[in-house]
């Protein structure tokens, strides 16, 4: 495949997408300046309608009802959109879902509540290969409790299966904490029998998922989860940073014994009692004041993607990732570039890594020139494809930039290699 097909096969692929009509409806896709956008799986791009949701909401709730408006329904949001949330893309009932915080002090409270809820076990699992920020959290609550970890190696270009979990947890397990799409291969792991196994061991399970909701399909309540979290500016487009989200398992809600304890996850807030006492429900994991303006892009990106439904955005991402795949293996491949991904459909989430040594210098390039990917260590580069508002034409774009550079390369080796003589002759 040369990079006119692929520009010819793009464009083929983007006339016959349903969604395609929807990505118009996100601000910066007409952009000149930028030709391809392949990071919305760490910033996803704003909804137009969101622009006019902040201003509407500045003049008209914070601008003219004041402080009435924590009366009229702002105390409510975090939790009215943790349902919204559950219902259109964690599969989760409603009463368990609540926004709050950042992911990192979210993981903390949950991880916390986890292994209080295990007294006597000393052992948290964990991936070496999960998010910096879930490793460094059960590091510190290690630390802080006395407790052990114990790490899971994994493949490069996969994640934790149920071989590995079973293998290493035990009767000393308190908590085993995952994520269900791994940030840099973008391997989905089989949560409902990881979960299954640790539950066989007595442990509580607290799943990541970040780099999944908004694009690959939940269902945490059939999978019996205990407990998840993930952020709102990946591919829920909530804009930088937006706050986190929780999901706690009904029956886990009574004894919940999370360690940041604030007045608004209080039983009765504005008693303004002098003991503490728990909120009914998953508001007692709420510790401060809602970020009520951090919810609102959140909020019209969920209803898009309700409107659209999952399976769908599910359907479109799996294409996406596809074409990508077979860009690479035509055009990369043949200079070195190697897939560090999982090829099965349903294995992979929503974006590839691609992995070649020239990789590091050549990002800040390709963002100068207006294709925009990102680069993770040690020699990948993340192309993450947003459903709703990625072409396939962007994706041929990328590959075709990636490929002129290392083409651009390999003829600047091949003249290197010629003797001065020979260099002087051409």
């Amino acid at each position: 495949m040369t990079g006119f097909d692929l520009l010819t096969r793009a464009a083929e692929l983007d006339a016959a997408d349903p969604l395609g009509r929807h990505r118009s409806l996100f601000l910066g896709t007409d952009d000149d300046a930028v030709l391809s956008y392949l990071d919305g799986n760490s910033l996803g791009r704003p909804l137009a309608v969101t622009a006019d949701s902040l201003d509407s909401f500045v003049r008209d709730q914070w601008g003219g009802r004041l402080i009435r408006g924590w009366d009229e329904g702002w105390l409510g949001l975090a939790e009215r959109i943790g349902d919204q949330l559950g219902r259109v893309a964690l599969g989760a009932a409603a009463g368990q879902c609540v926004v709050a915080d950042s992911t990192s002090v979210i993981l903390y409270k949950l991880a916390r509540a986890a292994v209080a809820a295990r007294p006597g076990r000393t052992e948290i699992v964990i991936d070496r290969d999960n998010f910096p920020t879930d490793r460094f959290i059960v590091e510190g609550i290690a630390r802080e409790r006395g407790l052990t970890l114990r790490w899971i190696d994994v493949a490069y270009d996969g994640g934790a299966t149920p071989a590995d979990v079973a293998a290493a947890v035990g009767p000393e397990t308190a908590l085993v904490l995952l994520s269900h799409v791994a940030y840099r291969s973008g391997f989905i792991a089989d949560v409902p029998a990881i979960t299954r196994i640790a539950h066989d061991a007595g442990a509580l399970v607290l799943w990541d998922l970040s780099h999944s909701v908004g694009s690959v399909p939940a269902h945490l309540d059939a999978w019996d989860v205990d407990f998840a979290a993930g952020c709102s500016y990946k591919y829920l487009n909530g804009g930088p940073g937006a706050p986190a989200w929780a999901y706690v398992a009904t029956r886990h809600l009574p004894t919940l014994d999370q360690p940041i304890l604030g007045w608004l996850g209080s039983a009765d807030p504005f008693a303004m009692g002098s003991a503490y006492q728990p909120a009914d429900g998953v508001r007692r994991l709420v510790s401060g004041t809602p970020p009520i303006i951090g919810m609102l892009p959140m909020r019209d990106m969920l209803a898009l993607i309700e409107d659209v439904g999952m399976p769908a955005v599910r359907a479109k991402s799996e294409e996406l990732t596809a074409f990508a795949i077979d860009a690479v293996d035509a055009v990369l491949a043949p200079h070195g570039v190697v897939l560090a991904s999982p090829r099965a459909a349903q294995s992979r989430g929503g974006h590839i890594t691609i992995d070649h040594p020239d990789f590091a210098g050549m990002v800040p390039e390709l963002w100068q020139d207006g294709v925009i990917p990102d680069y993770r260590n040690p020699n990948g580069i993340r192309l993450g494809l947003s459903p709703l508002s990625t072409s396939f034409h962007e994706v041929a774009v990328a590959v075709g930039a990636i490929a002129a550079r290392l083409e651009r390369t390999a003829r600047g080796a091949d003249a290197g290699q010629l003797d001065p003589a020979a260099r002087g002759a051409e």
